[in-house]
């Protein structure tokens, strides 16, 4: 019986092409941005941008995603003036640190987060800050773009998210526990390359800087 063409799709090889935004203010200084904080890229980071763009300009990417805050949008600039198809997905904003937000970290605000960390890595991922999101919570929209992901026809598409939500997002890729977040690093503009090879994902670059020289 011949598959429909969802499920074809699912098992179509892929690469994945994930990086972090561009460096921001509020990252230089520490400053806590989230999914509730819309910030720039600074100078730095559109530096950061424009290396990225100049290594990989020439790659036949076949879609560019990004998360619906600003320094994404940024950071992907120059491939969007190219006329790359973009789209735009909330399930891979950065995390929502609540109370936290658009504050620089106080001591009390450091042994909070953390508390919470711990609490992680002994398996209580319904831990959050006040008023913010929890690691399962965060999975769960991670792993609607993974489902997401598995669906799409392209062969290479182009990823640009945030430091917690990548953390997760590796998690959700190699099917790992939460725990292991903290295990992943993540620069401004960072590259993950990751091979789906139509069952699972192989990742063949973490964290890769080297277009910054």
């Amino acid at each position: 019986m011949p598959q429909n063409n969802e499920t074809n799709n699912m098992k179509q090889p892929k690469l994945l092409y994930i990086v972090r935004h561009g460096e921001t203010d509020f990252n230089r200084q520490r400053i806590i941005q989230g999914s509730g904080v819309d910030t720039s890229l600074n100078a730095t980071g559109r530096q950061q941008a424009q290396a990225f763009f100049e290594k990989y300009q020439d790659i036949p990417f076949d879609v560019l995603i990004t998360s619906k805050l600003r320094r994404t949008h940024e950071t992907m600039h120059p491939f969007i003036q190219k006329g790359m198809s973009w789209e735009q997905f909330s399930e891979i904003n950065e995390m929502n640190w609540g109370i936290h937000e658009g504050k620089k970290g106080t001591p009390e605000m450091v042994k909070s987060y953390q508390d919470m960390i711990a609490q992680w890595q002994e398996g209580n991922f319904d831990a959050r800050l006040k008023d913010g999101e929890s690691a399962a919570e965060l999975a769960r929209r991670m792993q609607v773009f993974v489902d997401h992901i598995r669906t799409r026809p392209e062969e290479k598409i182009l990823v640009c998210s945030h430091g917690r939500a990548m953390r997760c997002l590796m998690c959700v890729l190699k099917d790992q526990p939460l725990q292991k977040m903290e295990t992943y690093t993540h620069s401004n503009t960072g590259l993950y390359l990751v091979r789906f090879d139509g069952e699972e994902f192989h990742f063949e670059l973490e964290n890769d800087t080297s277009h910054l020289g």
